[in-house]
């Protein structure tokens, strides 16, 4: 068992399915002293084995040396491939899902966006959470081919991309059937092929092994059935009790101030704060519309047929998805700035100090306030606007 698990996170073993897609690693290029070339092959391989238990911490990047002697160099033989999987990859980054899924809200049923935020939060919760427990390390570049360096920081296991796009994937089909009419075996089919394709993306991308990514659709997969049995009434308390806006916002709250310590900065506890900033605001402000009697939830007999795309109903779909994200983009430029000027007051850090919003007592506060405000613009304010407009 052991021997399996080392052989699934074996950085060889994505380094094939790389070049199996026509992804090659060639040697870096010298950006500086045409010395640094001459020095002997076992120097030059110290410094690639130069790192801490995390693979890519500090001393590399994107498989070359962060010091910026050289920048690293691909070959990409198949560009057909580069594309799909540097696209799908993208459907598994946070920005992605906080602009995405309120289209959901805007333009199918709130009552499925309210389903896979939920999901969304708990799994990437717990996914972020094991990555900082665990502490396993990325794949080794070389090598692997980095195409991404923004998490290198990151430990690898379980890969929070596969958990979410499996997560909301099958958490859409198996919560649609209720609202909307469509073919079951269509939406089967379009949930397995997009979170597959969120899988391979990050094998390709060089930011996980295969272990990583099994671990993180197998997890989701767990989370889903343990949870399943439970979505209605959980649907009923988030809805309906009078303690459900205080427990949205304690429990993530808590839950971002406690999250795991590292003995180096990463961006895990940013995004996870981002994540549950997003969960908590979305929770108060549906709990608001069910208290104020609208939801905006699709009338008549359930399940609904799905819309008819016209000319007509594709323009007001575009409408209402620029002017939501630029409600979203907007509420989260104002209270980032207005919560960071006030956290910088408040600890007396000067302003052009960019480095101190990683501290705890910064970070935390600020993140939750930005994400929590997008969440309650989001389901809130946003809906009764395209009304005001006409667009709704």
């Amino acid at each position: 068992m052991l021997e399996l698990l080392a052989y699934l996170h074996d950085p060889e073993l994505v380094a094939r399915f790389q070049r199996r897609c026509g992804l090659f690693l060639v040697e870096a290029a010298p950006l500086s002293a045409p010395a640094e070339t001459e020095r002997p092959r076992g120097q030059l391989r110290a410094r690639w084995d130069h790192q801490d238990k995390n693979s890519n911490y500090k001393f590399k990047e994107n498989g070359c040396a962060a010091g910026g002697r050289s920048r690293p160099q691909y070959e990409v033989r198949n560009w057909l491939l580069h594309f799909l999987f540097l696209i799908s990859s993208g459907l598994g980054h946070e920005i992605c899902y906080i602009t995405c899924l309120p289209c959901i809200h805007w333009n199918l049923d709130p009552f499925l966006c309210r389903r896979l935020v939920n999901m969304w939060t708990v799994v990437m919760y717990v996914g972020q959470v094991m990555k900082d427990v665990l502490k396993l390390p990325r794949p080794l570049s070389p090598p692997v081919v980095k195409l991404e360096t923004r998490v290198d920081a990151e430990y690898g296991l379980p890969s929070t991309h596969a958990m979410a796009a499996t997560a909301i994937s099958f958490t859409f089909l198996l919560s649609a059937p209720s609202r909307i009419q469509f073919q079951f075996e269509v939406g089967l089919l379009i949930a397995v092929t997009l979170s597959s394709l969120v899988c391979l993306s990050r094998l390709y991308t060089g930011m996980h092994s295969v272990l990583d990514v099994i671990s993180g659709a197998l997890i989701s997969a767990v989370l889903l059935f343990l949870t399943y049995p439970y979505w209605e009434t959980f649907d009923h308390f988030q809805l309906t009790s009078h303690i459900s806006p205080v427990v949205a916002l304690a429990l993530p709250l808590f839950l971002s101030y406690t999250y795991p310590e590292l003995d180096h900065y990463s961006t895990t506890r940013g995004d996870t704060t981002t994540i549950l900033g997003v969960g908590a605001g979305c929770s108060v402000g549906y709990w608001v519309n069910e208290q104020l009697g609208q939801t905006f939830e699709p009338q008549g007999a359930l399940p609904v047929p799905l819309p008819t795309l016209t000319a007509n109903a594709l323009a007001a779909g575009v409408a209402r998805f620029l002017l939501g994200v630029t409600a979203l983009v907007a509420t989260r430029q104002i209270v980032k700035t207005a919560s960071l000027q006030v956290l910088y007051s408040w600890y007396r850090v000067p302003k052009s100090d960019t480095t101190a919003r990683r501290r705890r007592e910064i970070e935390v506060p600020y993140k939750f306030a930005t994400y929590t405000s997008v969440g309650l613009v989001n389901s809130i304010l946003v809906n009764r606007v395209f009304i005001l407009l006409g667009l709704l």
